[in-house]
Order: structure tokens, then C-alpha cells, then sequence
């Protein structure tokens, strides 16, 4: 049976790429986001896969750069939907933000197909990611540092929680973050609809950053692997799970240095991190409050009074 998605059409044993149009730029163009489809020979699930729904956050196409030339869809069973990049006008302008309505694209879903500009593309994308049985929907820190790992949207409380673990652990990045998002999220709203689906956070900072896209891709070749895709076997391992964050920011202006790497324990009563002048001169000290992990860091090292530095992930276990 053919595939289409957009432009792209595949028969079972075929690759297709084309463009999803979901509008027109200011000078009355038509834009559109670009598509994969990749049909195999067998018959099978079907897995939607998307990236850049923020705009600067660019290891998910690096991931998806780096997966499909090595598809081959004589050797899949079922379907893989592709939306590439998805924040089309943010990524024009490597911006986070879509700039035609100054919206996150990751809190405009299930989207509105009569809507803003974000509503528009979200409904779009959102129509695709619900013909599939599982979704991936690629990030990463954007413009703070962040270990890699695999968020889990939909609640504790969610009839396909237990089916979202289980997705984030084969992804397998080594971290899970378990806490309900925010409304909006494709990894919120997808579930809502019975679609097992999770959001890797893979790194952190604007840019490019090959560790975190070799994570990404090994976490997509798992997935394919584990749920019947692709032949072989994957076990899937132990994962350090979070279930809370605590935030912290700066108590004055100045320069932070931080006293704890990435993914490192810290425990209460620890220092985080330390608070000068351009001079050297301490202004604070700033402790944690829980036993937890580092989880995230911001970029820079200049802060204003009430600026966000870090976060700790508490509530720590091994799933």
C-alpha cells in the first residue's frame, strides 16, 4: 500500500522525500517542511519522527540526517513518517521562537488549521504524528547546557505512562526526565490520543554537537529495533529517572562559576555554584537545596539579580 505524506509517496519497498505545505511566506510564496517517507516491504508499525519544532535546537536534524540514508526499507517492517524540520520559520532565522507570531512551536499543539502561524504548522505536523503508533519528537537544550536525555509528558497518571517509559528507556540516552509538561507539547498531547510518545533532550546550546547526535541516532536505531522495525534484539538498559527539578537563580549580578559538572550527584547543602565581580571579588554562594543531579546549566556566565542558573533533578531512582 502507498504512503504519502505531503509530496512524498512511497510504495512498500520505498523511499520518498517531498514537502509538507502548511502556508505562505510574507512575499505570498508557498513554504513548505520537508517530509520523509520510508515504506517497507512488510508490513508493520508505523513510527513519526520529527525535528526542530524549536528553531535553533538542531541536533534532531542531525539525527535524522544521519538515520535515513542508512534505512533501507527492504529490510523495515512498517512505516516511518519524517517531518524534518517542522519550526520552518525559526530555523530560517536559527531563532527558538517561530517569528511570524513570536510563539514556541512545542506549546501550540494539538495545533488549529484555521489558526496563527504556529497553530497552523502544529495542526499540520499533528495530523501526521497521529496516523502512527509511536512518536519521537527530537529536541535539546537550545541555549543552555543539558545532559542528554529522554522526557516523559504525559503524567504519572496517564493511562500510556507506563507505555512512554518504556519508549524512553529503549531510546535509551541514560536519562529520563518522568514530569508532566506543559500544555501544548506534542509529548503531551499525543499520548491524550493513544500514541506512545517521548521527547529526547539531546545536549544542550545552540549549535551542533556530534556526541549528542550520535546518542540520538544509536536512540532511534533502538527504537526501530525494539518495536519490530528492523530485525535483531535490544535490551533495554537501566536508566537514571528524575521526577522533579529544582531551579535555581542568581541572588545578584555578577559572574558565576560553577562548582559541579553536568550529571554530577550533589548533594543538600552542597554548593552549586559561586557569585563574583568582573574583579574576582565573592559576592555568593549558592547551595542546593535536595540530594539530586545537575541537570541542567545555563551557557553564559553573566547573570542579572533573579537570572535562571541551573537545575537540579530530585526524586532520583533507576528505572
Amino acid at each position: 500500500m502507498t504512503t504519502t505524506l505531503g509530496t512524498a509517496s512511497a510504495a512498500p519497498g520505498e523511499i520518498d522525500t517531498g514537502r509538507l505545505e502548511v502556508g505562505e511566506t510574507r512575499d505570498g510564496s508557498p513554504f513548505g517542511l520537508p517530509v520523509a517517507v520510508i515504506n517497507g516491504q512488510r508490513s508493520g508499525k508505523t513510527l513519526y519522527m520529527q525535528a526542530a519544532s524549536d528553531g535553533d535546537e538542531l541536533n534532531g536534524v542531525g539525527v535524522i540526517q544521519r538515520v535515513v540514508p542508512q534505512l533501507d526499507p527492504a529490510e523495515i517492517a512498517g512505516t516511518i513518517l519524517i517531518v524534518g524540520i517542522v519550526n520552518y520559520h525559526a530555523f530560517q532565522v536559527a531563532e527558538h521562537r517561530n517569528p511570524i507570531d513570536d510563539t514556541k512551536m512545542n506549546r501550540a499543539y494539538p495545533g488549529n488549521e484555521n489558526g496563527t502561524s504556529s497553530e497552523r504548522i502544529a495542526a499540520a505536523t499533528f495530523e501526521a504524528a497521529t496516523r502512527a503508533d509511536l512518536i519521537l519528537d527530537l529536541h535539546q537544550g537550545s541555549t543552555s547546557r543539558m545532559i542528554d536525555e529522554v522526557r516523559v509528558r504525559c503524567g504519572k497518571r496517564h493511562r500510556l505512562h507506563d507505555d512512554c517509559l518504556e519508549l524512553a528507556k529503549v531510546f535509551g540516552c541514560g536519562y529520563i526526565l518522568d514530569q508532566k509538561g506543559p500544555d501544548g507539547q506534542l509529548a503531551r498531547a499525543a499520548p491524550d490520543e493513544g500514541i506512545p510518545t517521548v521527547d529526547p533532550e539531546l545536549g544542550g546550546t545552540v549549535g551542533w554537537d556530534e556526541t549528542s547526535i550520535r546518542k540520538g541516532v544509536e536512540g532511534v536505531f533502538n527504537v526501530l529495533t525494539y518495536y519490530g522495525f528492523l530485525d535483531g534484539d535490544v535490551i533495554p538498559e537501566s536508566q537514571t529517572r528524575a521526577r522533579g527539578f529544582e531551579q535555581y537563580g542568581a541572588p545578584g549580578g555578577g559572574l558565576i562559576s560553577f562548582q559541579k559538572d553536568l550529571g554530577e550527584r550533589v548533594r543538600a547543602g552542597e554548593t552549586l555554584f559561586e557569585l563574583t565581580t568582573p574583579f574576582g571579588e565573592p559576592k555568593a554562594e549558592v547551595t542546593a537545596d535536595s540530594t539530586g543531579i545537575l541537570w541542567r546549566t545555563r551557557r553564559l556566565p553573566q547573570v542579572a539579580t533573579g537570572e535562571y542558573v541551573c537545575s537540579v533533578a530530585t526524586d532520583i531512582d533507576d528505572y
